[in-house]
């Protein structure tokens, strides 16, 4: 089957597995941290001091994490950063169990995570090219997105009934045992070391630096999606809910629908892209994640639940058109080491608008109309991600030669 063609390389298949296993024990610890600090200070601000140190971690330690992975063995180096959160883990289930957990220290665990998935990140961003053939690099993203997709919807749901049952320690428990199965299935991965760079730290970080900007149609999409990413998480995740909690036409209830939705979307056309391939991947992904534009512009017009689940539905399927259309376009423009140095830099621009866009989104909606709010962001949001279509980089991006050879044997034949 073409849809599961990257199972058939063996180090992809060990891969997948411990990647699998990490996204299903993954999505469920946001929501055990959220209730174990709630359940020690139950004060929205202690949470926000918890998740806003885990990102600042995150964000300050990825250009770093870049160089590493680019250094030192990738397999070993996300397995290294999963001994570390087992460490941190258990550490925290240990301090929840002996009812000794305190704020402070869960911010410090939570800090430590974030500094760890700094280079787990960029690591994971580098490794599939080397797992899987040009031909087969599609699906194997859309394959993981799938599973990400999957664990995204499903993987709240199950957190919530163990710590309603049991408490959010063993939710920790469950997320230390699948990053131990993961780390002994990571030790299946065979790959060549890194050929030595023969230069300092920070003459790598300059290199990845270059190789960044050099490439139009990256820094491009990389500064649209600082805007991109600071309205979807404002306009989406900040707006959408106050409207929800205020319009009786969306309601609570609806806006649950909503999001599911836009998961729903992602999930579907995870499963179209591993068989339907995208010859102009950048085109087309930023044709397609304009469409997030449609269901925040209905949520300012008209927010009935229905109209805007079924548009948020198709946005969800552009925003999974992109991703997979970015992932490929980047680990096949990229020469593999480097890429994770510049997957470090492709972060940072993803993450670093994020807090941003919550905070100002947050002060606007107390100022303006939040009708009029939505339709602004809805307008700007279109007209950036359609701009960088005008980039001819961006327009032209094809995918690597070979890559569709595989492709275009099965229709020829």
């Amino acid at each position: 089957m073409r849809g599961l063609a990257a199972m058939q390389d063996r180090g992809f298949r060990w891969f997948f597995l411990a990647r699998a296993i990490t996204m299903i024990a993954g999505s469920m610890s946001s929501i055990a941290l959220a209730f174990a600090v709630l359940g020690i200070d139950n004060a929205p601000d202690s949470l926000a001091i918890v998740l806003t140190i885990h990102t600042l971690a995150n964000v300050v330690f990825l250009i770093f994490g870049g160089v590493v992975a680019d250094r030192l063995p990738r397999a070993l180096v996300i397995q290294t950063c999963y001994v570390v959160d087992i460490l941190s883990i258990g550490t925290t289930a240990a301090l929840l169990f002996t009812g000794t957990a305190t704020v402070p220290m869960l911010a410090l665990l939570a800090a430590v995570n974030g500094a760890s998935s700094a280079f787990v990140m960029p690591a994971m961003q580098g490794i599939i090219p080397q797992l899987t053939t040009p031909e087969h690099l599609q699906q194997a993203n859309a394959m993981l997105s799938f599973v990400r997709s999957a664990t995204t919807i499903g993987g709240p749901i199950i957190a919530g009934v163990i710590v309603a049952t049991a408490g959010p320690a063993w939710v920790m428990v469950i997320q230390g045992a699948g990053w131990a199965i993961a780390i002994v299935l990571l030790a299946m991965v065979r790959l060549p070391a890194p050929s030595p760079s023969g230069s300092s730290f920070f003459r790598d970080l300059r290199t990845g630096w270059h190789e960044f900007w050099s490439r139009t149609w990256m820094w491009t999409i990389c500064l649209a999606f600082m805007l991109l990413n600071a309205i979807h998480i404002g306009a989406w995740g900040v707006a959408g809910p106050y409207l929800a909690k205020n319009d009786p036409r969306l309601g609570i209830t609806g806006w649950g629908w909503v999001v599911s939705a836009e998961g729903a979307g992602i999930l579907v056309m995870t499963l179209i892209l591993m068989w339907l391939p995208l010859r102009r991947p950048l085109r087309w992904g930023m044709l397609a994640v304009s469409a997030l534009a449609i269901p925040l512009a209905m949520l300012g017009l008209y927010p009935h639940a229905l109209l805007v689940a079924i548009a948020a539905f198709v946005a969800g399927a552009g925003v999974e058109i992109f991703n997979t259309g970015w992932n490929v376009t980047e680990m096949e423009q990229i020469p593999g080491d480097k890429l994770s140095r510049v997957a470090s830099y492709d972060m940072l621009a993803s993450f670093v608008a994020m807090p941003v866009g919550t905070l100002a989104f947050g002060w606007l909606i107390g100022h303006v109309d939040v009708s009029a709010l939505l339709v602004g962001s809805a307008i700007v949001y279109a007209v950036v991600a359609l701009g960088t279509m005008l980039i001819p980089s961006v327009w032209r991006m094809g995918r690597a030669e070979g890559a569709l050879a595989e492709v275009t044997a099965s229709v020829d034949s």
